[in-house]
């Protein structure tokens, strides 16, 4: 019997989207950008290679956008008129990516003034005809009209992103409708990307339900004058025309010429040339490398020099920017040994030693480091060459199988000299989790690299996710060594049959685990080659990598609370919030759900008429925080009982609610975990529970900080730095003004208002002091004008006086924001580098928001690390010094808490003082001194 023909339809405009966004900006021999055109290449080859050894497709083709007009555009004038123009240094990577898919000898098929949907539709419809299969390689949701079966030729979609097929079920699943009706879903929802207008204040649900229960789209808006009085009923009747060109607009053409024969685009694997050939034109070296060794793939590959790239314009060397990366055969998952006796831990123990450098991670019962038991403990030498050595295994009933395993004593016991060898390097994905784990068993794990932190110390900020995005283990697998990880649910399961790491079953749990540390070990090859050349050397060594076994100590030692203080305060609050509860349903005249911003928009500005208010694409009414503070200012007494509403509800939940949870049962103590990666500026972050947004302020919060106290005979000591960003600011901007009133130990905010407005009065002080910081976030007009409560002409007026009395702020923000616009990334003195990769976006709301952070980035950035130091340094000058019992407890924005007794108050005071005040030295020598600002009681708050 035949071989029955299988045809992969790739779309590729969607392809060059990923690429350009996975990739920092890299540059060709000839200083042509080609990041986008690389990521293309990767992600190509590695689609070819995954399904050529899944024994996947027969035919695959691409297919491209070839121009931006359709006949759709003739329709309505409106079509896709919302998308931007694509960016400037992607444009010139168009042809080359073209180039690319020639270079693989695979055809590539793009019409003029026919969309690439269009294409696809038309090609899989016809070889389905034909009786052949048809995969669509794309997650697009208007692709998914085409999934279908007929006369056992199926249509399918391969999202390549989740590594997903999609189905019929799929389909139905996500959208409650079969592929059949989903064109009428979707001309329901409309596509704001595609400025596909649907009908207003109608969303994926409300579109489902109408079509599931009607059956099709006209049926729907037939129904709708029979309808019950109601806002869809109105907006179904109004919309009935825009619904009807949006179902025009959302089908696919599936009548296209077919330029190439589907029998021409057979699938016979990937010749060498031309593809080194373009690969060498463009620099790919380790690519090429690859290609002539006929082995791995490229996605397991990094091509980045930003040594180069970040210096648009520059002229590139003749090597472009290849880097010759670490070469590593593909992940086996079963290469790994799974180590069940003493003899042979022994045997990866002595070559561990030998090696010098040993990738640990360890499995446990639970996510909180504190209270976890040790499941196993997993180790990697290098590339597949990785174990895992149980200890925990075994059913939670007395009658469940326990595995051969090592007694866990004894392998600790005999792992504690390596994981406490000066001599051996210990790497870990988020190490300082295993060292709190490790540390309850009694090792103190060092010396240690991490390659999360790595990560961020060379790509803060880099991914077009957001704020530090991408530096966990699965992502950083797929974008440097082109793998997938092994999921926790993978082998855990998921809600209800859920079962712990323990119970998982040897031959599962080997894999999983052995590829964890076997991932670590690749990444810290590949992190470790790209540090020097890009300049992440120095952050890393002197600020962040000292700091991780110092931040896991403080999380060892937790906090004290008052469980009693948090529930007394807890019904306090719960008193407050029904009082107010009561009140906002009297001022509103209707009792409705306070929480709901649905239902507390329509009474603000459907039942009691308050002007201003704005809907969104749901139809909802905006009521955030600004919304209901403009309320209040124009004189709206329940919008301030929302606010205070909401204040306490939060801070019951979050704070005496959720500490007293939050107490660990063995320690009777608080303890938050902190992240070295969860600010893009390098600050530390605060979670679980997060003891950073504790109001510092206001009465409630001072209320809620009274509940942190210390053991009976000792006493809690904050150190905050006092006005270290304006102090930073006055050095790195250069301003003698303000450099010689620090210098002076002037108020700051004080010498501001006399050099602004020639007098110190309260307003004015506090005006001033408004404005030193705003300026430093790079506000707006708008922005300070909302602040101040003034006309945006007279906030401008202000900046514009701050600017002339202190022209060296206005000199560094022009200075910061060229470099930022130039090299895609800030800097701080201690070198950490944060991106910027909408610094130079055509969306305004991106650009100035990107310039904000960018303004701000250095000097918050060199507050952290100057914190960080301090941190670094603390313990050994207080160990120094005879104050072994000063214990170092928590770190909040610019304050460190510690808890010693009440006799070491006199001698550790200035101890403390001194290293917080000369944590920038030696590296950076700054022109303002450090004010430390030291205060002890007997709670967190008196301490202030």
């Amino acid at each position: 019997m035949a071989e029955k023909q299988h045809l992969y339809l790739v779309d590729g405009s969607a392809y060059i989207f990923r690429a350009y966004h996975r990739l920092p900006p890299l540059t060709n021999p000839e200083g042509t950008p080609v990041g986008a055109v690389y990521g293309y290449t990767t992600m190509l080859w590695k689609l070819a290679q995954d399904l050529d050894a899944a024994d996947g497709p027969t035919h695959l083709a691409v297919v491209l956008d070839k121009s931006s007009h359709s006949f759709r555009n003739d329709i309505y004038d409106q079509y896709k008129a919302n998308r931007p123009d694509p960016p400037e240094d992607l444009r010139p990577q168009f042809p080359l990516i073209r180039d690319a898919t020639r270079a693989f000898s695979l055809p590539l098929v793009e019409e003029p003034d026919v969309e690439a949907d269009d294409m696809i539709a038309s090609y899989a419809l016809a070889a389905q005809r034909a009786g052949w299969d048809v995969t669509i390689v794309s997650s697009d949701k208007d692709l998914m009209q085409l999934v279908s079966e007929k006369d056992g030729a199926r249509i399918d979609m391969l999202d390549t992103m989740k590594d997903a097929r999609i189905f019929i079920p799929e389909v139905e699943e996500k959208f409650g409708v079969p592929p059949h009706l989903l064109g009428d879903v979707l001309a329901l929802m409309g596509d704001s990307v595609d400025n596909i207008p649907g009908i207003y204040g109608v969303g994926p649900k409300t579109a489902s339900k109408l079509i599931a229960e009607n059956g099709s789209l006209t049926a729907a808006l037939d129904a709708a004058p029979d309808m019950k009085k109601s806002k869809l009923k109105e907006r179904l009747l109004e919309g009935r025309e825009m619904a009807e060109l949006s179902r025009v607009l959302v089908k696919l053409r599936c009548d296209c010429p077919l330029p190439i024969a589907i029998d021409d685009m057979k699938l016979a694997g990937i010749p060498p040339e031309p593809l080194a050939q373009f690969l060498e034109t463009h620099g790919f070296n380790s690519l090429l490398k690859r290609l002539e060794a006929g082995a791995g793939s490229p996605g397991r590959t990094t091509n980045l020099d930003p040594a180069k790239a970040d210096m648009q314009g520059a002229p590139a060397s003749a090597a472009g920017n290849a880097q010759p990366l670490p070469e590593m055969p593909p992940v086996d998952l079963s290469a790994y040994e799974c180590v069940q006796t003493m003899e042979r831990l022994e045997h990866w123990i002595a070559r561990a030693a030998d090696a010098r450098l040993v990738a640990v991670d360890t499995e446990t019962s639970a996510l909180d480091a504190i209270s976890a038991d040790l499941a196993g403990i997993s180790l990697a030498l290098g590339p597949n060459d990785a174990c895992y050595i149980p200890l925990g295994h075994g059913g939670s009933d007395m009658f469940a199988d326990t595995p051969q395993q090592v007694d866990r004593d004894a392998a600790i016991q005999a792992l504690k000299p390596l994981l406490e060898s000066d001599a051996v390097l210990k790497i870990g994905q988020n190490i300082k989790y295993d060292i709190n784990i490790l540390a309850r068993h009694g090792i103190t794990v060092a010396p240690v690299d991490d390659t999360m932190i790595m990560s961020f110390d060379l790509d803060a900020g880099r991914s077009m996710d957001g704020i530090g995005g991408g530096h966990g283990m699965d992502e950083l697998s797929e974008r440097h060594l082109g793998h997938t990880t092994l999921k926790f649910k993978d082998v855990c399961g998921t809600g209800k049959k859920a079962i712990p790491f323990g119970e998982v079953p040897l031959d599962k749990a080997t894999p999983y685990a052995a590829e964890d540390a076997d991932v670590t070990w690749r990444l810290h090859a590949h992190l470790a080659y790209r540090m020097p050349g890009e300049g992440g050397v120095r952050i890393y060594q002197r600020v962040d990598r000292p700091l991780i076994p110092v931040v896991a100590h403080m999380e060892r030692e937790g906090i004290k609370v008052d469980r009693a203080e948090l529930a007394r305060l807890s019904e306090t609050f719960a008193k407050e919030i029904a009082r107010l509860e009561g009140e906002i349903h009297a001022d509103a005249g209707t009792s409705f759900t306070i929480g709901s911003p649905k239902q507390l928009g329509e009474v603000l500005f459907d039942t009691l008429g308050y002007k201003g208010g704005k809907k969104g694409k749901s139809g909802q009414y905006s009521t955030d925080q600004s919304v209901l503070e403009r309320l209040a200012n124009d004189g709206a007494p329940i919008a301030n009982k929302v606010l205070e509403y909401r204040q306490l509800s939060k801070l019951k939940s979050t704070y005496t609610d959720a500490l007293q949870e939050a107490i660990n049962t063995r320690t009777g103590r608080v303890h938050t975990s902190y992240s070295l990666v969860g600010a893009q500026t390098g600050r530390l972050s605060s979670t679980d529970p997060n003891l950073q947004n504790i109001p510092i302020r206001t009465e409630i919060g001072r209320q809620i900080r009274k509940a942190f106290v210390p053991e009976d005979g000792n006493v809690l000591l904050a150190a905050d730095y006092s006005q270290i960003e304006l102090r930073l600011a006055a050095h790195m901007a250069d301003v003698d003004t303000l450099t010689e009133a620090f210098a002076a130990g002037e108020d700051i905010h004080a010498r501001t208002a006399r050099e602004m407005y020639g007098e110190v009065t309260r307003d004015t002080r506090a005006q001033a002091k408004t404005i030193n910081f705003a300026i430093l976030y790079g506000i707006s007009r708008w922005g300070l004008a909302g602040r101040l409560g003034v006309e945006a002409d007279e906030a401008q007026a202000m900046i514009d006086t701050y600017f002339q009395r202190f022209p060296g702020i206005q000199k560094y923000i022009v200075r910061t924001l060229e470099t930022v616009r130039e090299r895609g990334y800030s800097e701080t003195l201690f070198g950490r580098k944060t991106w910027f990769p909408r610094i130079n976006s055509k969306n305004q709301a991106e650009r100035q928001g990107s310039e904000r952070a960018a303004i701000n980035a250095p000097i918050q950035g060199t507050s952290a690390d100057i914190i960080k130091r301090a941190m670094v340094r603390m313990l050994p000058a207080l160990q120094e010094a005879g104050l072994g019992n000063v214990r170092m407890l928590l770190q909040v924005h610019d304050e460190l808490v510690f808890e010693l007794p009440q006799t070491d108050i006199a001698a550790a005071s200035p101890v403390i003082e001194r290293v917080m005040a000369d944590a920038a030295l030696p590296s950076v020598t700054l022109d303002v001194p450090l004010g430390i600002e030291i205060g002890t009681g007997a709670s967190w708050d008196d301490a202030h």
